[in-house]
């Protein structure tokens, strides 16, 4: 059985939840928007921000914790971000840190997006 974790952040109108908790693991995507739905301006640093900040509300959200995190996705539109936003990254976990993978792609669901996050986090048996 699965079930959405509710958040603060903006309500999409593509049919999709921010996070899912099902088998004993969250999953989550996130990308830099505000609350009003908007992507943030002022380059590859606050869009990195801004979806670190997002992702850890969700995390927050479903009552876990960053050092839950067992993988993160991390895409950006360019190599060039790569150093700038693992610079974000590093501002919110310490070690063990998660698996993780880094792609460069041609580009992503909104034009003006620079980076998103796919991550996974272990869900402590109750």
């Amino acid at each position: 059985m699965k079930h959405a974790v509710k958040t603060d952040l903006f309500a999409s109108k593509a049919p999709l939840e921010w996070a899912v908790i099902a088998n004993g693991q969250l999953s989550t995507a996130q990308i830099p928007i505000n609350a009003e739905g908007q992507v943030v301006e002022g380059g590859i640093e606050a869009q990195a921000r801004q979806t670190m900040e997002n992702f850890k509300h969700t995390i927050d959200a479903a009552e876990l914790t960053m050092a839950d995190v067992t993988q993160v996705l991390i895409y950006v539109t360019d190599r060039e971000y790569l150093p700038v936003f693992n610079q974000v990254y590093a501002e919110y976990f310490e070690a063990p840190y998660p698996n993780r993978a880094a792609m460069v792609v041609a580009g992503l669901a909104r034009k003006e997006m620079l980076c998103e996050v796919v991550a996974y986090a272990a869900v402590p048996v109750a």
